[in-house]
């Protein structure tokens, strides 16, 4: 199994080991403060913690792929995000749902994740000479859940809520602004190349550090939010 060892230079495969490390870590705590959280807010964070847990998972699958073929584990990845992305859009439901959101808000939430996620893999892995193209749809349905949170359903319910619901939802925004946008800046740098945005590829980045990143801050981080919800509102 030498071939299994992470070198001190491979920052890619350190960052997939700091990330299942990370993500494990997180689960074990949502998981044991299940039965210190009130019933209001439990189903909440055992959500939180299951997203964490299925990122650990795939996180020590693609670490092994990656230092086993040295390539980028795309469409395992594709395949955590399509568990763990719609979990988190059920977060906002959850949150806003004692403000009297609808089944119909969390199933609209689901699908612009699912076609964000969908049309970005198949820009990313399927048809990368098309990638400008799959990525604009995918930024279009991206953008209608920052609208959504920002000034739509969301936003509205928040107001309705109590004010730890309307400091979490705000929390929640600037994840999915600021965090969410960190993928975009992978896919540009992993789908530069004969695009018309090809300096990208020039910056010296790795796509699947930036990806890396972009999922522990975004996944530990929605949860560490929930889980103070939790709480404030005990």
């Amino acid at each position: 199994m030498e071939h299994l060892k992470i070198a001190t230079d491979n920052y890619v495969a350190f960052t997939f080991f700091i990330g299942t490390m990370a993500m494990m870590a997180a689960s074990v705590f949502f998981f044991f403060e299940l039965n210190n959280t009130s019933q209001k807010w439990r189903t909440s964070v055992l959500v939180s913690g299951i997203i964490t847990f299925i990122a650990a998972v795939h996180y020590y699958y693609m670490r092994g792929y990656n230092l086993e073929t040295g390539e980028s584990p795309t469409f395992f990845r594709y395949v955590d995000w399509l568990l763990t992305v719609p979990l988190m859009c059920v977060e906002f439901y959850l949150i806003t749902k004692k403000a009297g959101a609808k089944q119909s808000l969390l199933w609209k939430l689901i699908f612009a994740s699912l076609v964000m996620l969908v049309t970005g893999y198949w820009g990313e892995a399927v048809v990368p000479n098309q990638a400008a193209f799959w990525g604009l749809l995918s930024g279009l349905a991206y953008f209608w859940i920052v609208w959504a949170v920002w000034k739509g359903e969301v936003a509205q319910l928040s107001k309705a809520s109590s004010p730890a619901v309307q400091k979490a939802i705000n929390s929640l925004l600037l994840f999915v602004v600021i965090g969410w946008g960190i993928y975009p800046l992978g896919y540009l740098v992993g789908t530069a190349e004969g695009q018309w945005y090809a300096f990208f590829g020039n910056l010296n980045l790795n796509m699947d550090i930036i990806y890396n990143i972009g999922d522990a801050v975004n996944k530990i981080g929605f949860g560490l939010v929930i889980y103070a919800l939790s709480r404030s509102e005990d």
